[in-house]
């Protein structure tokens, strides 16, 4: 051995992974009454009526597209979105807000109702800065029609595209343990869960591919605002000013 060979240890600790950065997914598993998620439900199909989807081919009926995106506003679903909407700001205190600092605004609220063959392509909610799902159906399998959730940006795609797959050099993990290129993560429905997750994150609706299940849920946006009585000139310019000072200048 010469001089200025490398000299490495026999044995070396494992090499350990430490995630940084992760999304953060909020999720809630309410215990509905089957009466009253039955109510709902013929709620929503009255909503819907004659219409069997959006028009594009395969895409779920939403009703946000059909004026029906006020549900909060509704007599039959106010009380559900009341809860929904204090499990929403229980997220925005768990992600580091300072309750005191922002108000929060559930400014639309609409069904989704995917029947056989139908889902939603991929999209995100510029309009608004927190988005949630709540399930009226679903068995937690997943064949109704998962929610998909795709990563802002694949951090450790060490060669740019090839995290996506198609059969490339990258090897999928076991499903039990961490993926660190996975493309995406899928949340199957479950009737009464509740996810929250960041609105400008890309999600998708999976096709229903279960015959003898309806898929139906109800969207929600939220928006963070100052407060309508601010106390910190720092509320100001980081948060837009509360809507009750807004002045409407083309109705």
């Amino acid at each position: 051995m010469t001089s200025d060979a490398l000299s490495l240890p026999a044995s070396r600790d494992s090499l350990v992974l430490q995630p940084l950065f992760p999304l953060a997914l909020g999720q809630l598993q309410f215990s509905p009454d089957p009466l009253d998620t039955a109510v709902l439900l013929q709620e929503i199909l009255q909503l819907r009526g004659e219409a069997t989807g959006n028009p594009e081919a395969g895409c779920a009926w939403t009703g946000d597209l059909h004026g029906a995106d006020q549900l909060h506003h509704h007599p039959v679903f106010a009380t559900l979105l009341g809860r929904l909407a204090a499990a929403a700001a229980d997220y925005v205190a768990a992600v580091g807000f300072d309750r005191s600092w922002v108000a929060l605004h559930l400014q639309r609220a609409w069904p989704v109702v995917s029947e056989e063959g139908q889902g939603i392509g991929r999209h995100h909610h510029p309009n608004a800065h927190l988005s949630g799902v709540y399930y009226l159906t679903g068995d937690g399998g997943g064949s109704s029609g998962c929610l998909r959730l795709w990563a802002p940006r694949q951090v450790n795609e060490l060669v740019p595209g090839l995290a996506v797959g198609h059969g490339g050099p990258i090897v999928r993990s076991d499903p039990s343990s961490q993926d660190w290129n996975a493309p995406w993560w899928d949340v199957a429905p479950r009737a009464g869960l509740l996810l929250l997750f960041p609105a400008n994150v890309d999600h998708a609706v999976l096709d229903n591919d279960c015959q003898e299940e309806r898929r139906v849920s109800i969207a929600m946006d939220f928006c963070l605002t100052a407060p309508a009585v601010m106390k910190r000139a720092a509320e100001a310019e980081y948060l837009a000013p509360h809507p009750s000072t807004w002045l409407e200048v083309l109705p």
